[in-house]
């Protein structure tokens, strides 16, 4: 994990959740820790890792994830073991 996956991390777990990280980053972060991404029908995208695994919407037409995905991302990611 490098820098610029550190502070999405560290921005998924500030409080109050923030609602405007880009999806790109969150993607990344989650490959970067190991996740295999799973494409699905439209813009449907899985995330694996060892048995745990989350799906999810990309956004359209914005970019930004929005309170909920990053709060379901933080949900998967504390699940799995990655914490700032």
């Amino acid at each position: 994990m490098n820098r610029k996956h550190a502070k999405t991390l560290k921005t998924i777990f500030t409080d109050p959740i923030s609602g405007n990280i880009e999806w790109r980053k969150i993607e990344s972060l989650f490959i970067a820790i190991g996740c295999e991404l799973i494409e699905g029908k439209g813009s449907r995208v899985t995330f694996v890792f060892e048995q745990h695994k989350i799906s999810f919407h990309r956004p359209h037409p914005n970019s930004e994830a929005l309170r909920y995905r990053v709060s379901a991302a933080r949900e998967f990611l504390q699940i799995i073991g990655v914490t700032p």
